[in-house]
């Protein structure tokens, strides 16, 4: 069975143009769904790639109502592979898992896509360690000033209970919990 996948990202645009190109296709069962490519978990996604069995072939107008980014293609694309499903893009006729010209250009994608992922990760590593060396500061920001924990230190060692202490400050016992553990307890 043909099946089609259609896309828009927000509630003002309409789906009827890709609706009847899927249809003219001969898709017999269309998934609609309005949200955004950029979520690779889309609930009419996530539930074509459930329904979809060897039988069926699956169809999109254009290779970006599927995915935003080669990585999520190639995601998408090898889960439909392990389920025995063909893909065909109605833009991008290149884009056919059915052929051999088609699986060859999704593999050429695949390696892109890994290609990718690595140079994000080298990159972001790269800003990390750059923050890092101008003195930014990463994670939460404290809960409670310097002075204030000063405070919780003082009250830890007058023995006062660590539920009162995170009472007094309005914050939750992991937070004084955490400066105990770096306070020694006699001073």
């Amino acid at each position: 069975m043909l099946i089609g996948y259609a896309r828009v990202s927000t509630t003002g645009q309409h789906l009827e143009a890709q609706i009847e190109a899927l249809k003219a296709a001969g898709c017999e069962k269309i998934y609609e769904e309005k949200h955004s490519g950029f979520d690779r978990h889309r609930p009419a996604l996530e539930q074509m790639l459930k329904d979809t069995a060897e039988s069926d072939t699956l169809i999109v107008t254009s290779l970006d109502r599927l995915a935003r980014s080669t990585h999520d293609l190639f995601d998408i694309t090898s889960k439909l592979e392990a389920n025995g499903v063909p893909f065909r893009s109605l833009r991008e006729p290149w884009a056919d898992s059915s052929s051999t010209m088609g699986k060859f250009l999704l593999t050429v994608f695949t390696g892109l896509s890994e290609l990718e992922r690595n140079l994000i990760k080298e990159r972001t590593e790269e800003g990390r360690i750059s923050a890092q060396k101008r003195g930014v500061k990463f994670g939460r920001k404290n809960k409670l000033t310097p002075h204030q924990q000063q405070q919780v230190r003082s009250m830890l060692r007058s023995g006062q209970s660590i539920r009162g202490i995170a009472r007094h400050f309005n914050v939750g016992v992991a937070t004084i919990d955490r400066i105990k553990k770096t306070t020694p307890l006699s001073k």
